[in-house]
């Protein structure tokens, strides 16, 4: 079983740091230089300086966040928490599909293990690059600077409704992000609330929703660092399968490299084959929501005309992904991998984790005016994958390609840090 614990973090002071507003920043893997500059002209104590370090001197990056990280705890920018302490976390939020919503979770410390049945499940393959990247980082500053996003379940909501009655004072602190999202944070130390916790998730496995290359540098640290220590824990924000705020949403392919090649005429002789294609209004390329065979939009650059193809029938998925369990044979982005992707645009498992030929997009319209301009040759838009797949697919222990999800609203870093050092 995961064993879940409440933390001594790092945090900020407000009181010399400034409000947590100016100081959080989104995950790192989505901020570009103009977002990160705007971000560190908000604050220098801002997270996004130590989490996606620049050296202003061009000297290594991961060093000089390690330093700014110690300057900021001798300052008192940056402090720890003298017990430990579950922190409740209440993000309200719109999603892309407008509908407004709350989701409830918690920030902890959660010991690493190895991947397992009962314990802690992936469920996307990675990349390389990201890894190694974080692994640094780990490193030099021996924190876990941003959060990795795990889902538990829990019928009865037990965990929530033990630290549910800490909320209703003021927060800590609280952030509206740039998508509108407004986050709350609490400090709760009650001793009835964290046994409560600790009891509720007793039995409980953690399926990881965002963050797999944090989870993955915090195995390898571990190793390396060897014995017991704080260094055997990761910092993690968890959220119910069973809260009503939870949702998904997907996120759309876009390939390139297609023009002067034989692959636009394979891919037409492919969709023809497998899929029943019919022309649509723009506006209709994200399928709604549902059930097998695989459905999704498609636009090329070439004739910049929509058509939403509906897989002849759930053999040809069977068949292509033979030997993988039944929920996997209906998961929309390996449909698509293996019949596609691989198939007659021949993008190797290499291209795909290196992102040769392939690119991604999490907003439709984004997706959409990519291929449009010209940009990407051509566009597969894709629906959501509900949480109950995620999970089921997550449990018969195979993970599905990268970006099959997409979680909104994010965790943003900064509203905690987890030291792994034992040092006060």
């Amino acid at each position: 079983m995961a064993r879940v614990q409440p933390l001594r973090a790092l945090h900020y002071d407000p009181a010399v740091a400034g409000p947590l507003q100016a100081l959080a920043a989104p995950p790192y893997d989505v901020i570009d230089p103009g977002q990160r500059a705007e971000l560190q002209s908000r604050s220098p104590h801002n997270a996004v300086a130590v989490d996606l370090p620049e050296d202003p001197q061009g000297a290594d990056p991961y060093a000089h966040a390690a330093a700014l990280l110690e300057a900021w705890r001798t300052e008192g920018a940056v402090i720890r928490d003298e017990e430990p302490a579950f922190w409740a976390l209440i993000q309200d939020y719109t999603a892309p599909d407008g509908r407004r919503l709350t989701r409830n979770g918690f920030f902890a410390r959660v010991r690493v293990e190895d991947y397992g049945p009962g314990r802690i499940r992936p469920h996307e393959r990675t990349h390389p690059g990201p890894k190694e990247d974080r692994l640094r980082l780990t490193r030099a500053t021996q924190a876990n600077l941003s959060p990795i996003f795990s889902l538990y379940s829990d019928p009865e909501l037990r965990a929530w409704r033990a630290l549910q009655p800490s909320t209703g004072g003021e927060p800590f602190g609280e952030v509206i992000d740039e998508d509108g999202t407004r986050h709350r944070l609490w400090r709760v130390t009650d001793p009835g609330a964290l046994a409560a916790v600790q009891e509720a998730l007793t039995d409980a496995e953690l399926l990881i929703a965002d963050g797999h290359h944090r989870y993955e540098t915090a195995r390898v640290y571990a190793e390396e660092m060897g014995g017991e220590g704080g260094h055997r824990y990761v910092l993690m924000c968890l959220v119910a399968l069973q809260d009503e705020g939870l949702t998904v949403f997907p996120t759309h392919r876009l390939v390139s490299g297609l023009k002067g090649t034989a692959k636009p005429e394979a891919l037409a002789a492919t969709l023809r084959e497998h899929f029943d294609i019919e022309q649509i209004a723009a506006e209709d390329l994200v399928p709604e929501d549902g059930g097998a065979p695989l459905r999704m939009g498609y636009m090329d650059a070439f004739l910049k005309r929509p058509f939403r193809l509906t897989l002849k029938d759930q053999a040809i998925a069977d068949a292509a992904l033979e030997g993988m369990p039944e929920p996997y044979r209906r998961l929309d982005t390996a449909v698509l991998e293996a019949l596609v992707l691989k198939g007659p645009l021949g993008l190797t498992e290499d291209d795909i984790s290196h992102l040769r030929g392939l690119g991604y997009a999490r907003s439709f319209q984004e997706a959409r005016e990519l291929v449009e301009s010209g940009s990407y040759d051509a566009g597969f838009y894709l629906r959501s994958t509900p949480v109950a797949q995620v999970r089921e697919i997550a449990a018969a222990g195979v993970n599905m390609p990268p970006k099959s999800t997409y979680f909104f609203p994010k965790v943003l870093t900064g509203l905690l840090f987890n030291p792994l050092s034992d040092r006060e």
